[in-house]
Formats: structure tokens, sequence, C-alpha cells
């Protein structure tokens, strides 16, 4: 019996097909899953220490006048956000001191609940400057970020990575402290 498409039956059309899998061989894929699946209960600490080095890097630059590719516009955000209470010779080495140790709490895992709440507040600060320094974030003619728009945005993926140990890091606490286990973290990982 053939149906309306390509002379195949109706039983054989609604049957599930294995479709061939492109790429490795059995040997390599079963190898790659076995090494992801060590790899995955420790996922996110390495997600959460891969933050706290680039957080720990460019606060020790802050550390340094003129180290910092962005110092200016962390300054000048700092500077517009207080109306001009804090000046760039204060607010440089105390944005430095806080990026220091947000990355310190991220590496370590010290405080990490505080830590986190740390970082979303100095993200939000962060992505202010999209808001209060117009000129210097946007293209007019373009409706783009200029560069240092562009600096501001990519910091999108530190918060999606921070929102996934956040996660890990609520949700394991509460698995643990209330007796059940989290099947995806095998062997009570709990993270703050």
């Amino acid at each position: 019996m053939t149906g309306p498409i390509g002379g195949t039956s109706a039983a054989t059309a609604t049957r599930p097909t294995r479709l061939p899998q492109p790429g490795l061989p059995v040997r390599s894929r079963r190898a790659l899953t076995t090494a992801l699946g060590r790899y995955r209960p420790h996922s996110t600490t390495v997600l959460r220490v891969s933050v706290g080095l680039v957080f720990l890097w460019f606060g020790l630059m802050k550390f340094v006048p003129g180290a910092s590719p962005a110092e200016d516009v962390a300054t000048r955000t700092m500077n517009a956000l207080t109306f001009g209470l804090v000046p760039a010779d204060v607010s440089r080495p105390m944005l430095a001191l806080f990026e220091t140790a947000i990355g310190l709490g991220l590496v370590t895992g010290i405080l990490l609940r505080l830590v986190l709440v740390a970082f979303f507040l100095h993200m939000a600060g962060v992505f202010s400057a999209l808001f209060v320094l117009p000129a210097e974030m946007w293209d007019d003619r373009t409706a783009t970020p200029t560069l240092e728009g562009q600096y501001i945005i990519k910091n999108v993926v530190l918060i999606a990575a921070c929102l996934a140990v956040a996660v890990d890091t609520w949700c394991t606490g509460t698995a643990a402290r209330s007796g059940t286990a989290d099947p995806a973290h095998p062997g009570g990982h709990t993270s703050g």
C-alpha cells in the first residue's frame, strides 16, 4: 500500500524512525558522552570560577590608573549616577575593590549568595551606562551601539552565566536543606 507522498504507506509514515547520527563514529560519541557526563557535576563550578577570574582580572586592572579599557566609561558612569559626588580618583579604586571582591567570591565560592547579589547590583550599574551616557554608547546615525556600548552589552553573557550559578546555588541549597536530592547534581553539590 502506498501513500500520497513518496510511495510510503501510512503505517510507515507514522512510525518513528531512527535517523543516522551525523558526525562522530559510535565509539567517539560514547567517549564524548562519558567525558561530558563526568564534567556535568562540575560545570557550574567551572562557570562560576571562569566568571570570577574575569572579574578578578578586570578588577585588579582598575587598581592601576589607565590599565583598564573600561576605566573611563566606569568612572564617568559612576560620576553620572552619583550626580558628581564621587570623582574618578575615588570611584576607580572603589570599583576596583568591588570587582576584585566579586571575583574572589566567585572563584572561592565563599559567601556566594552575597557575592551573587553584589554581582547583579554591579551589572545594573554597568548597564546603566547605556542610559546615562547615551552619546557615547550609541551611534546616532545607525542606532547601533558604539564600541563602548558593545563593551557594555557583551556583559549579558556574564549575567547569563551568573544566573545559571545563582539557580544552582539557591536550588541546590534548598534541596540540601529539605533533604531532597537534585538528580542533576549527584553527590549533593552545594555551592552556597
